[in-house]
């Protein structure tokens, strides 16, 4: 596992040429792509939402399309249209911009749920229905959305089917200031992102995303600290709809990542309690009277992780 780790330390170092100072935020975001999920990128404007989306593409070498989400935006425009035609007597399939390998979807929550549904399909089973004809997607597939969580006008929530298709959840927030600085440096001339190179190609990142799955060891221990965690949302107190199997699901493959970024080939429950709350926290939605109080999911998970027990190390009996 220390060649994984060597290869995510050189991409996320490369990132960091252009998103300063926020280092465990694009841990996150590459943990994202090493388990083929997607990622929510939850901030005000103007703190690198979509920066770091295009400086991922570039640093493993995907292709990257962009799409603006506004209020009179058709599902036809994410995902294509077929158009006929006249020489040939027949209809052409004209791929949208999701059919490409790094998707931002900027500002989702700008668009009406009819255009959200959109995306249903390609999150989950990487592929696209036009006029019957499905197709599929490039491999590797990622879909980092962003959003503004102040705005509320002109927006439309995203529904809980699409936000439990996020594999994590995470907020960029305001630099320091000597990291502020920092930028006004970097940025005197040009932007550094137009001199971002590629440190690994596409196939480097799908052979990346098989290690993680199939040689990175997950004990009986640790799975049921997960499933309990998970259980514990949908219990709790303020919690009207807990997370779902899905959520375990993320938990675990987002747990296995953690542990070869860090180059390790086995998971601990460290990892568990490290990618809880991006994992687990946008997935719940609390009952009114939690949300009268201004209670927030990430401290509900928060305090599950307080309550359940931590797995100790399973004793081997010596053989006689």
């Amino acid at each position: 596992m220390q060649h994984v780790r060597a290869i995510a330390e050189q991409v996320i170092s490369n990132v960091e040429k252009v998103i300063i100072g926020k280092r465990s935020e694009v841990e996150l975001a590459f943990i994202a792509l090493m388990c083929q999920g997607h990622v929510l990128i939850e901030d005000v404007p103007g703190v690198g939402k979509t920066v770091l989306a295009r400086a991922l593409a570039r640093s493993v070498g995907c292709s990257f399309r962009r799409i603006q989400f506004t209020p009179d935006l058709l599902p036809s425009d994410i995902t294509g249209v077929s158009v006929y035609n006249q020489k040939t007597g027949e209809f052409e399939f004209r791929p949208g911009p999701i059919v490409a390998q790094v998707v931002l979807a900027d500002e989702i929550n700008r668009a009406t749920p009819k255009t959200q549904s959109a995306l249903l399909e390609c999150m989950e089973e990487r592929q696209v229905t036009v006029d019957g004809v499905t197709y599929a997607l490039p491999r590797p597939f990622v879909v980092l959305a962003t959003q503004n969580p102040i705005e509320y006008e002109g927006t439309f929530p995203l529904p809980e089917a699409q936000l439990d298709r996020f594999l994590l959840r995470i907020n960029l927030g305001y630099p320091q200031h000597r990291d502020e600085m920092a930028i006004l440096e970097r940025q005197q001339v040009q932007h550094p992102i137009e001199e971002l190179g590629e440190v690994i190609s596409a196939t480097d990142l799908l052979e990346l995303q098989q290690i993680v799955r199939r040689d990175v060891y997950v004990d009986d221990l640790v799975r049921e600290y997960i499933v309990s965690i998970v259980s514990e949302t949908r219990s709790h107190a303020d919690v009207y709809l807990g997370a779902s199997p899905r959520g375990s699901i993320a938990l675990y493959r987002a747990s296995q990542a953690r542990a070869a970024l860090l180059g390790r080939d086995y998971v601990l429950p460290d990892d568990v309690k490290a990618l809880a709350v991006p994992t687990l926290s946008h997935r719940l939605i609390v009952n009114p009277g939690a949300r009268i109080k201004h209670t927030e999911t990430a401290t509900i998970v928060q305090e599950i992780l307080e309550s359940v027990p931590v797995p100790g190390a399973r004793v081997l009996h010596p053989k006689r």
